[in-house]
């Protein structure tokens, strides 16, 4: 499957999962942009990520003062060649990853940890 078909799917994927969340956590969801990129780029490995990681919160938490704010905007960063290799080109699976992995990605967006994550049945 090439990239635009990749991207199609996850972004298909992330709006199928905003819908189903609770209206206070998808106001919020859709403040913070998603982007689709095939795999983190050379600047986020040289910080320690690991090249084949699958996606990944970038910016301040929502509500967080913008004088405590680092450089970047929230983002929530897919991968989606990574997602697709995760999955072994098993469409299934990769929607279902996508998912997760955005639901993740929220999650730390929000300033939740895994336990709260799974708590609110966002895992």
């Amino acid at each position: 499957m090439n990239l635009p078909q990749l991207t199609a799917l996850a972004q298909q994927v992330v709006t199928a999962a905003q819908r189903r969340l609770p209206t206070d956590v998808r106001e919020a969801a859709l403040r913070v942009p998603v982007c689709y990129e095939p795999y983190p780029n050379d600047a986020i490995v040289a910080e320690g990520w690991e090249p084949d990681i699958l996606g990944l919160f970038v910016g301040h938490e929502h509500g967080a003062e913008l004088g405590e704010a680092p450089g970047l905007p929230p983002q929530i960063l897919l991968f989606l060649e990574n997602l697709w290799d995760y999955a072994e080109g098993d469409e299934s699976i990769y929607r279902d990853e996508v998912r997760l992995t955005y639901l993740h990605e929220l999650g730390h967006y929000l300033g939740w940890d895994e336990d709260e994550v799974a708590r609110r049945g966002l895992d």
